[in-house]
């Protein structure tokens, strides 16, 4: 067994492969297939990674999209909040928004996993809010794009 870094927050992983840095500083963690599978055109697919997390306390695992496979493949994902209470398989909902099947083999790099701290807040309902400058102002408040 590898020895670990004391500095760093540690995760326990069960089964599966193993989600790993491509380089020393990223952000984001490669989660890969575990099964080979087909994404229909124009279609869904919930994708199994065949792994289980244990993330600390405080923390949120967050599934993001490569963004080789989004450039190349027209490849996206989404639903990807994993609570630190969560002990099931994480899975991937991958979106293909091409004209062609996407092909995913065991063991591919199919999203990222970004692990960040996590802070909960007390909701309070009351009557009414405070103005502010933006107010009620939303998409596209700004300006154009």
């Amino acid at each position: 067994m590898d020895t670990l870094d004391a500095s760093k927050t540690v995760c326990r992983v069960a089964g599966g492969f193993t989600p790993s840095y491509a380089y020393p500083g990223d952000a984001g963690a490669d989660l890969c297939a575990a099964t080979d599978t087909v994404i229909p055109a124009r279609g869904k697919m919930l994708v199994a990674t065949g792994i289980r997390l244990a993330l600390p306390d405080g923390h949120v695992g967050l599934i993001w999209p490569r963004s080789g496979m989004a450039v190349k493949h027209g490849i996206d994902c989404g639903a990807g909040v994993i609570d630190s209470q969560y002990r099931g398989e994480v899975k991937v909902l991958l979106f293909n928004h091409s004209d062609g099947e996407h092909f995913i083999k065991q063991g591919d790099r199919i999203a990222q996993l970004l692990v960040q701290k996590v802070e909960t807040v007390e909701f309070l309902p009351v009557d009414d809010l405070d103005a502010t400058d933006r107010s009620a102002s939303g998409f596209g408040s700004t300006g154009p794009a």
